[in-house]
């Protein structure tokens, strides 16, 4: 595992992955969908949001890139070229086309939606075996336009459990560990991919870990024969093997609440599980969402280890008010009382567009928050 004090590791900003979609790009996405316009037509417009994208971002002077995850319709398609899946792909698929469909953008409204996840439990069809890496992909392609790093973004596996018909799936696999080691076998394949091509910073989603703080989602567990901290055990487990043997690779990973269209799917602060996954995670940048009071405090950060960095996600992504520098440095400073100022950083809490769709906020919005990021980063750390 490369060093804390490389130079992706100590970056004292991140981004999470996502950007808006330019209009163009969802008008494109939403002709292919109808069967309108053929595949090599999608790729060129998608290619092209790329590259205006990351100049845009160099532009900028953002010292990490994504391709915005322009080519996925949601941040989960990471792992959608998978054999055994199909079912849950075709589900998903329609399910947050419909969310899309029925989501009334004009209210402004962020409060509590939809977790996608919970309606799309498909049985699989068999083992599961990786048929194309879409990360390898977007990464090379980046890769190449790019003048500075490239990182990609990855589901956990614990996500992809959260959606696993365990009782449809016995005569395939006999429980939900013999299916969480296929998807970790699975994600170690795409990681090793990305590793060879030298892709050197790889951030896993892992937005299932809020779901062991906010008690409604740990009563659905528990009614389904799940315990809850028996569970993120097993989740944190799962999320080091897949990491684990990728020297020169740094490694982050994402918590967040919920993004969707602004809207929000679990609350809890980090305190009930924050010693077990500061400390247990073995990922060097830990990206945690805290740009409301449903996160609550910084008070858990006192059990971050030495050589982890906390990525404080306190821009939030679901609105266009443009945060300040001084009420950003406010928060840092007293972030900054629970764990040492050189292992923070800062960031949004989440991406701006977790699907197609997108955050209620422009474009200027989002462009103007980044800026505002790094003033502050270079305020507060030079």
């Amino acid at each position: 595992m490369p060093s804390p004090t490389t130079p992706l590791a100590q970056m004292r900003v991140d981004q999470v992955g996502s950007l808006l979609r330019p209009p163009r790009l969802k008008a494109v996405f939403a002709r292919f969908h109808r069967g309108e316009i053929p595949e090599q037509e999608l790729r060129e417009a998608q290619d092209e949001a790329v590259l205006e994208a990351i100049t845009t971002q160099e532009a900028h002077g953002l010292p990490i890139l994504t391709d915005g995850e322009f080519r996925r319709l949601n941040f989960m398609e990471s792992f959608g070229e998978v054999a055994g899946m199909e079912a849950w792909q075709s589900q998903w698929r329609e399910v947050v086309a419909e969310l899309n469909a029925t989501r009334d953008r004009s209210s402004g409204s962020v409060g509590r939606g939809v977790n996608p996840v919970l309606r799309v439990r498909q049985p699989v069809s068999g083992r599961l075996r990786l048929t194309k890496s879409r990360t390898l992909e977007e990464f090379e392609y980046a890769q190449s336009m790019a003048g500075r790093p490239v990182k990609v973004t990855l589901i956990n596996p614990d996500r992809i459990v959260e959606g696993f018909d365990r009782e449809g799936s016995r005569a395939v696999y006999a429980s939900a560990d013999e299916f969480l080691a296929g998807v970790v076998a699975v994600e170690r394949e795409i990681v090793g991919g990305l590793a060879g091509a030298g892709c050197r910073y790889i951030q896993m989603d892992g937005p299932s870990y809020t779901r062991y703080v906010d008690e409604r989602s740990m009563e659905a567990m528990r009614a389904d024969g799940d315990e809850p901290m028996a569970a993120l055990d097993r989740a944190i487990a799962a999320d080091n093997a897949v990491i684990a043997g990728f020297p020169g690779v740094v490694f982050g990973l994402h918590l967040c609440r919920g993004n969707r269209q602004s809207q929000w799917h679990r609350e809890g602060f980090y305190d009930a599980i924050a010693e077990r996954i500061l400390q247990g995670l073995h990922h060097q940048r830990l990206l945690l969402e805290y740009d409301t009071e449903r996160a609550g405090g910084f008070e858990p950060l006192r059990f971050l280890p030495k050589g982890k960095t906390a990525v404080l996600g306190l821009i939030t992504t679901k609105t266009g008010r443009v945060e300040t520098p001084d009420e950003l440095k406010r928060r840092i400073e007293d972030a900054a009382r629970f764990a040492p100022l050189e292992q923070l950083a800062l960031s949004p809490q989440c991406g701006f567009s977790s699907d197609v769709a997108g955050n209620l906020l422009s474009e200027d919005d989002q462009w103007r928050k980044l800026d505002v990021m790094l003033e502050t980063a270079a305020q507060v750390w030079g």
